[in-house]
């Protein structure tokens, strides 16, 4: 509770700004009453009160959604703000998993900002793991990292991308922080011996975590954002996600139905045969959900076609959802695509009548988004671009980088052609085992106008990357190398330039003579979860002249995301900057290598830090504008306006 003494000319500026006041009656003449009570109608906040007290006790007071507590004064004005009540929208999916209930939340946060409103998001994964740390790329695709160091879901990455914010690690909720958090206050004797149980400790816990932390803000802001968009992972109906749907029902019948939005995102699908599109699965989807107690306010329908009208109509019957509340989320060229269908659909209209916002929110503004997926389906250049990774069988292995990729991309007017080749595919070995894909891998990579070698674990096609990395550099094709892609060039230095025939990394051969790339110092060789150098961290540029710093604006300094565990053997840097390998950028301590460029190159790359984590759309990461630059023959021109 804030209150303060103000002046009266103070108060109307402040009501002006959405805070309500409290006024004694003998500061008020008519005029003035009806002027504030005239502000107040039309302030865009109702989380204040304000209340005017007559002299002989006759008094009136008007509140709006608030729990304030009333102070008043002799001769002055006091101000008291109060906790505004957070609104939630939660996304559920049914019928099949992989709907794209990611870029649906994601989606329905742009439709809501452009509407004025501030939104913040939350990712509830079921799983038993405490993070996404440890999990498989082939499994889960890629793990999204945070600037306070959290790996997380990929679906974060999207939120951040898409609403242009700066989430925490406690915005993915996992089944494992839940039950760790539960059984660490067991173990403290917090439950005072009770019987732990699913209900009521598991979904209390779940409930107070979900209003923590929609209560930061994400966007630099110091107030709690509007609204929060909860995405609840798999399909409903899953044993792991049980607790998560019972808690998520109490918080919604405890917040009421106007702070409260459920969208249901299904399937209907066509059957070849028959040509019909079917309600059947999505009938079936959310019963199952009502028999667990939620109702849906809206249906978010995915399909490959537009919705004919008879097929709302029947969702509609069925499952209890006025046709206007029927969303249809069809395929579309590119996702940019999906706000914009929201907003034709109004959906932002039936969000805010149930959330009870129509009054303060105004109509949606994204000519900037539209122009942006317009202008990308009016492309008709291509730059070529040779992936070379371990995990190319999954794109989603790599999705922050194919974004960070198609916004650079896009500031060049251009499409990106992502050419996957699998870096075991061009090692000597497999020239022997299976000719025909060596050597179609070969001329792919040859065809490409770049290189991109990206991160990753483990020694499996390592051999493919430094012959990736080695034609890069011997045939001045733009490289860019991040984190693994960067300790790359540096083994390819050591043994093609250096002499060192046996130069490698510890983690890939703890017994070579030449450890060029060695483990580092904090690191641990028990644990996996969380032990990396994670997280925003500072890099100094050494040289002001560097093609990277002039990228970056000529700034001193760089903050990126890191996830590694291995880094650049600070004694071989002097041998290797001798022969032309030059380590422009480090951390404050000057012995851990940040960037690295090579001298009398294109466009010569490495970086031991993740920039396409902080890529957005409208905003490309300095070093993939540089590649994709230097790709098309436009780098030295871009570099002198800078």
């Amino acid at each position: 509770m804030l209150s303060s003494g103000i002046g009266l000319s103070k108060g109307v500026q402040l009501l002006q700004n959405g805070i309500g006041v409290t006024l004694p009656i003998p500061l008020l003449n008519f005029s003035v009453s009806q002027r504030l009570s005239s502000l107040w109608n039309s302030t865009q906040l109702r989380q204040f009160v304000v209340e005017e007290k007559a002299v002989r006790g006759d008094g009136f007071r008007k509140k709006i959604d608030t729990y304030a507590q009333m102070i008043t004064t002799d001769a002055q004005m006091s101000v008291t703000t109060t906790k505004k009540q957070m609104k939630y929208v939660l996304v559920t999916g049914g019928v099949v998993s992989g709907l794209g209930k990611g870029v649906t939340a994601s989606s329905i946060g742009v439709v809501l900002k452009a509407c004025g409103l501030r939104v913040t998001s939350i990712k509830i994964d079921p799983y038993l793991n405490t993070d996404a740390g440890t999990m498989s790329p082939f499994e889960h695709g890629e793990v999204f990292v945070l600037d306070d160091g959290g790996e997380v879901d990929l679906d974060l990455g999207n939120y951040e991308r898409f609403l242009d914010i700066r989430l925490t690690k406690d915005n993915n909720i996992t089944t494992g922080k839940i039950y760790q958090s539960v059984i660490d206050k067991e173990r403290r004797g917090d439950y005072l011996g009770k019987t732990v149980q699913v209900v009521p400790h598991i979904t209390d816990a779940i409930k107070n975590w979900i209003e923590s932390v929609s209560s930061i803000p994400v966007d630099g802001k110091d107030q709690p954002a509007d609204v929060c968009v909860i995405e609840l992972g798999g399909t409903v109906g899953d044993i792991e996600s049980m607790p998560f749907i019972e808690a998520l029902r109490q918080l919604s019948f405890s917040l009421g139905k106007e702070n409260f939005c459920l969208i249901h995102v299904s399937l209907v699908p066509v059957l070849g045969v028959v040509g019909e599109q079917k309600t059947k699965p999505t009938q079936h989807s959310v019963r199952e959900l009502r028999a667990l107690g939620l109702t849906p306010d809206l249906l978010a329908c995915r399909s490959d076609q537009p919705l004919i009208e008879g097929t709302k109509e029947k969702l509609s019957q069925f499952c209890h959802v006025p046709v206007s509340n029927i969303l249809n989320i069809h395929d579309v060229p590119n996702i940019w695509h999906v706000p914009l269908i929201l907003r034709n659909q109004n959906a932002h209209k039936a969000i805010l009548k149930q959330l009870n916002y129509l009054s303060i929110a105004s109509a949606p503004d994204l000519q900037n988004w539209t122009q942006m997926a317009e202008s990308y389906d009016n492309l008709t250049n291509y730059v070529k671009i040779a992936m070379v990774g371990k995990y190319t069988g999954l794109m989603d292995s790599y999705l922050s980088v194919v974004k960070a990729l198609l916004h650079a991309c896009v500031a060049c007017s251009l499409k990106p052609s992502v050419q996957w080749i699998a870096a075991s595919d061009l090692e000597e070995e497999n020239a022997r085992l299976a000719p025909q894909v060596h050597d179609d891998a070969w001329e792919t990579l040859r065809s490409c106008s770049c290189v991109l070698v990206p991160g990753g674990f483990g020694d499996r096609g390592v051999p493919g990357m430094i012959l990736a990395a080695k034609y890069a550099r011997e045939n001045n094709i733009p490289y860019l190398g991040i984190c693994l892609g960067m300790q790359i060039s540096v083994i390819e230095f050591s043994r093609y330039v250096l002499g060192m025939e046996r130069a490698n990394s510890e983690e890939f051969d703890p017994l070579t003579p030449f450890p060029v790339v060695i483990f580092m110092p904090e690191g641990s060789r028990t644990h996996m979860g969380s032990t990396m150098r994670l997280g925003s961290r500072r890099t100094f540029f050494k040289d002001s002249t560097c093609i990277s710093s002039k990228l970056y604006g000529n700034s001193a300094f760089v903050d990126e995301r890191h996830r590694h565990r291995y880094e650049v053997n600070p004694v071989i840097v002097g041998q290797v900057e001798a022969a032309g390998l030059n380590f422009v950028g480090s951390d404050e301590s000057g012995k851990r290598m940040e960037i690295l460029e090579l001298a009398g190159h294109p466009y010569y790359i490495g970086v031991q830090f993740h920039p396409e984590f902080k890529s957005r759309p409208g905003k490309p990461t300095a070093v993939f504008l540089g590649l994709i630059l230097a790709a098309t023959g436009q780098l030295q021109a871009h570099l002198k306006e800078l």
